[in-house]
């Protein structure tokens, strides 16, 4: 049985979700490493990060397969994401993505369903399959994933394009662009903004100024840019493989960084000054 995360936040519904998930990108396609990533999954749930997040394009689908077979029994702790490809995002293609996803994550319900970026189709056709699987009880909440702020105010002038509950985009210490305006735009709308890639990969860690940091506060360079991105009212979803990784990741939770903290990460990582194309992983 899951625990309480320490830290939500709040869809535009008004449910509270735990406010550091867990991501699925690169998990599921070595088979070397399946039951470790399987435990680190089921560890994550039992340490309240009940946000799971994975994408049919994550291995041609061998993550969604993964999190089906760690979820197994466990389905209802969990507030389960995943995305559909632009090219499938028509809305038949939107529809039957969906379907592929459920088989393989073996559940007959998301809670949040996003198209995985914008392409060639119109967003109206996105949003008609999106209603489609709302309907038929196959998705409880839809949402977009490297949507801009020009993006997200068109989709919200489309008929049911207001009822967008989240966006996720890459957000970390060193890609910093959206607090210039996506940020404010989606607080101001409502809409919840998730972070994929919180720690930048790994890379963010080998930065001294946040080893620093982490060194004053006691904790790991990990879990102060985790703790970071939750102070901003964003949630994360870091991905890791290994039960250990999970259990430094769930001790952001419970790191609350002071105002030198911030202000040295400030320093170290200077907010936008200007408008920012929005960058992607």
């Amino acid at each position: 049985m899951a625990v309480e995360s320490a830290r939500t936040i709040a869809l535009p519904s008004g449910e509270e979700i735990a406010a550091l998930g867990q991501g699925t990108w690169y998990l599921g396609e070595d088979p070397a490493r399946r039951e470790q990533e399987i435990a680190a999954l089921r560890l994550g749930v039992d340490l309240g990060m009940t946000v799971v997040d994975t994408a049919e394009m994550y291995g041609d689908g061998a993550a969604e397969e993964l999190v089906g077979e760690a979820l197994r029994g466990r389905r209802e702790e969990v507030f389960l994401v995943s995305k559909v490809l632009p090219g499938h995002a028509d809305r038949k293609g939107t529809v039957a993505a969906c379907e592929g996803s459920l088989r393989r994550l073996r559940t007959e319900r998301l809670d949040l369903y996003l198209l995985h970026w914008r392409a060639r189709w119109p967003l109206e056709e996105t949003l008609a399959g999106f209603t489609d699987l709302m309907e038929a009880g196959k998705i409880r909440y839809w949402g977009v994933s490297n949507l801009d702020v020009i993006d997200m105010a068109e989709l919200t002038t489309l008929p049911g394009g207001d009822a967008v509950a989240v966006d996720q985009v890459l957000y970390n210490l060193f890609r910093r662009g959206i607090e210039w305006d996506l940020l404010p735009w989606c607080r101001e709308a409502g809409v919840t903004v998730m972070a994929y890639s919180p720690i930048e990969q790994g890379r963010l860690l080998k930065v001294g100024a946040l080893g620093a940091v982490a060194r004053a506060l006691g904790a790991t360079p990990t879990q102060v840019a985790l703790a970071w991105v939750l102070e901003q009212g964003v949630a994360g979803i870091p991905r890791s493989g290994s039960p250990d990784h999970v259990r430094q990741n769930r001790g952001a939770v419970d790191l609350h960084l002071p105002t030198e903290a911030l202000d040295a990460l400030d320093e170290a990582f200077p907010p936008p000054t200007g408008p920012t194309s929005l960058e992607m992983l």
